[in-house]
Order: structure tokens, then sequence, then C-alpha cells
């Protein structure tokens, strides 16, 4: 892939995040892609990836605001900065009470791509500063 078409391809991607289009987001994946979860461990397969979005759909509502996309030239690598605008909907565990609070935090996702997929994606956010947001006053 050229860097023009990766940068499409994670464009793509992110913006089927914020439709909340997990299908188009699981179709741009490999079958055995590796996602590093922010501060957490490393699941590898869609399947892996399809639950942990089901997870996050019932604790939070977020959208990527002010997204910029970079790609190595060769299109094998690319990364991308957004901002994080949400509402946490229901307590996870470990986390504070959510009573829908709303948070706006910087973070950003690192890819690798092989064959027109995403085949790794690790997600960068300060959990502190989530908390310090989402922290009753």
């Amino acid at each position: 892939m050229t860097q023009a078409e990766t940068e499409a391809l994670i464009s793509r991607y992110l913006d089927a995040f914020n439709a909340g289009d997990v299908d188009t987001m699981l179709g741009l994946l490999d079958e055995d892609v590796a996602h590093y979860v922010n501060e957490g461990g490393r699941e590898i397969g869609r399947d892996s990836f399809r639950r942990f979005m089901a997870t996050m759909h019932r604790h939070y509502d977020e959208t990527l605001a002010d997204i910029v996309v970079f790609a190595s030239a060769d299109g094998t690598r690319a990364a991308a900065e957004f901002t994080v605008r949400g509402r946490y909907r229901e307590t996870a565990p470990g986390l504070p009470e959510a009573s829908n609070q709303a948070y706006s935090i910087p973070a950003g996702q690192f890819f690798s791509l092989e064959d027109g997929r995403i085949t790794r994606v690790t997600t960068y956010y300060n959990l502190k500063a989530w908390i310090a947001a989402v922290a009753p006053s």
C-alpha cells in the first residue's frame, strides 16, 4: 500500500469507530490482529476485538475529534492523534462509578499494516487524566 492508501484506510477505520460501525472496523482488520489495550494486555484476533468493542460500547459513548493521521512512506505503519470525547455510562471494573460523566482527553493509536489489512492496533491515553475527568467534583 502507498502512504496515501494507508492514511485513507486508517481514516476509514476511525470514521467507522465514530459511526459505531464495528463490522466495518473488523473488515479492515487482519484475522489475527494484535490489539494492545491502553495500560492493559494484548489481545489477538478479530473475535477478541469484537468482544472488546462490545464491552467498550456498554461502558462508554465515545467519538473521536481533531483527527490527524500519519503513515510511513512505505505504508506499513501509521499513527493517529485525536481527542476522545465521551460519556461514561456504566461503571467499568476497577474504575470510578459511572453517572454519565462527560470527558475529553487526548489520545493516539499506532497501527501496523500488511496486505491491505490492519495487523496491529495500539492505543495510548493518560488514564489518570481520564479518571480525573470523570471523578466526582
